[in-house]
């Protein structure tokens, strides 16, 4: 029976994705059924009645576990953002029509409704992977807990505090800089956490501390010079607040959320234009972006670089379907070869100093592809579709976006066995992984950012447990394991 509710769950993403290629004479009717069958997952997956969601917490309050949010934000932006590409491919400009071809499809719509379908089949085999590793019945089984011991309070500061200031240090220290960027997310998941929970307790120590350290993070992100940082603490603020005020978090957040996807590419286009050319520093280059946002005279201008930005680099499509054109027509599939440059991308430099740059190896199959010049300085690494495609075209997008499901999956199981449940496990602990299960990465990255996570999550766990601050689930003898509510001094 259990299984037989999984099957349900998972198997109406694949009869969407085969209704789909039933129709692809007819191309642009065959993209909008695809970008609505996401749609159609989303519902099916997170509303219906024949979802497969663990019982042991209300729907709205594990909102952080992957059948939420990585689906989510990952389908989400993979396959629900290329719509702006193809109303632009149509002839429209927000919504409106600029040069009439709806009746006209050419090769490049083709391709467009053919990266569609990949990305709806991406999307099918992500959340079968998510749901074969979920247990409704049992949840994720506890084997340590937090120690009732401890202060909880006391705790989540010292914690978060020690992740961050770790996360800066590791940074600076050549051979363990793969652990860095994992400890600085999980410290933005603590720090919020914590904001969150002295919101909701009225406690001004914790908000404090939570504050400083979600507005130390932010400020960073907004002097990056990319929009992806300052997004991902807008949604762990969210996320957090989400169980507790879900109206409020509505109401709010998704005009924020709009407002900030709207101003984003002009901002973080000037932070780039003035910073990284070396001409003035990051807080000269806020400032000007600030003023240029704000002044009135710039607002055809911000229009203009928001719809570039929606058409052209949100979703990515664009260089999906350059991709497609050119493999295996012009050059065959890479098999397992990017697989083998990721496992070679795991090695520390430190034992391997010839090892070549991750970053250039992954660029080279966008140089081949065409799909930007080697002279060029932008950065257009591919996407876990793409290579997915690449490797093995449609069958290899099947079986390893079942993988990435599954990877998903399991490290939230093993975060709340870990680590004494949802809260702190999967709340906090699954940080770690959340950006680049989130956005995702081209394979190189992708695998580098989760191997290390996990070796990261496994050595925290080795820690907290040496000073007996997670107890073995035996030598457990009361419970109480909220660790939002306020504790009793």
């Amino acid at each position: 029976m259990n299984n037989n509710k999984k099957h349900i769950a998972y198997l109406f993403g694949f009869m969407l994705w085969i209704i789909a290629e039933f129709i692809i004479t007819a191309p642009v009717l065959s993209y909008f059924f695809a970008w609505l069958s996401s749609f159609m997952i989303f519902y099916w997956t997170i509303f219906s009645r024949f979802r497969y969601i663990n019982d042991d917490l209300p729907a709205g309050e594990q909102i952080l576990r992957p059948i939420f949010i990585v689906q989510i934000i990952f389908a989400g932006f993979m396959c629900c953002t290329s719509v702006f590409y193809f109303l632009n491919h149509l002839g429209y400009r927000y919504l409106v029509e600029v040069e009439f071809n709806l009746v006209i499809p050419n090769a490049e719509t083709y391709l467009i409704a053919e990266c569609q379908r990949l990305s709806l089949l991406a999307h099918a085999a992500l959340v079968t992977g998510i749901i074969l590793l979920s247990n409704k019945e049992e949840g994720n089984k506890r084997k340590y807990y937090l120690s009732n011991g401890i202060n909880r309070n006391t705790f989540l500061g010292v914690f978060s505090l020690a992740i961050f200031s770790a996360g800066i240090i590791f940074k600076l220290i050549p051979g363990v800089t793969q652990f860095s960027g994992g400890l600085i997310i999980l410290s933005v998941f603590g720090g919020t956490f914590i904001l969150v929970k002295g919101l909701v307790n009225k406690n001004k120590k914790l908000t404090y501390i939570g504050g400083g350290l979600f507005f130390s993070n932010f400020v960073q992100a907004s002097l990056s010079g990319f929009k992806e940082p300052i997004l991902m603490s807008v949604i762990i603020l969210g996320c957090l607040l989400f169980p507790i005020y879900k109206r409020l978090t509505i109401f709010v957040g998704i005009p924020l959320l709009y407002g900030l996807l709207y101003v984003l590419p002009t901002y973080v286009g000037i932070i780039r234009a003035q910073t990284w050319s070396g001409d003035l520093s990051a807080q000269e280059s806020r400032n000007i972006a600030f003023d240029t946002i704000l002044n009135e005279e710039n607002a055809d201008d911000i229009k203009d670089a928001n719809w570039a930005f929606l058409t052209d680099r949100i979703s990515e499509i664009n260089m999906f379907t350059k991709f497609v054109d050119n493999t295996p027509k012009v050059v065959n599939y890479y098999g397992f070869d990017i697989v083998k440059e990721s496992l070679y991308a795991l090695i520390p430099r430190i034992f391997w100093a010839q090892k070549p740059i991750t970053e250039q190896i992954s660029m080279e199959r966008v140089y081949v592809a065409g799909v930007i010049s080697e002279s060029s300085i932008v950065s257009a690494k591919t996407r876990p579709v793409v290579d997915a495609y690449l490797s093995f075209g449609t069958f290899g997008v099947f079986v390893f976006f079942i993988l990435i499901g599954l990877i998903a999956q399991f490290f939230c199981n093993k975060c709340e066995n870990l680590y004494g449940g949802y809260q702190f496990g999967t709340m906090i602990i699954m940080g770690t992984f959340s950006e680049t299960l989130w956005r995702g990465n081209n394979f190189e990255f992708m695998f580098n950012s989760l191997f290390y996570g996990y070796i990261l999550v496994l050595i925290i766990h080795v820690v907290l447990k040496t000073f007996r601050i997670l107890i073995p689930l035996e030598f457990t003898i009361t419970e109480n394991q909220d660790i939002f509510t306020e504790q009793k001094e």
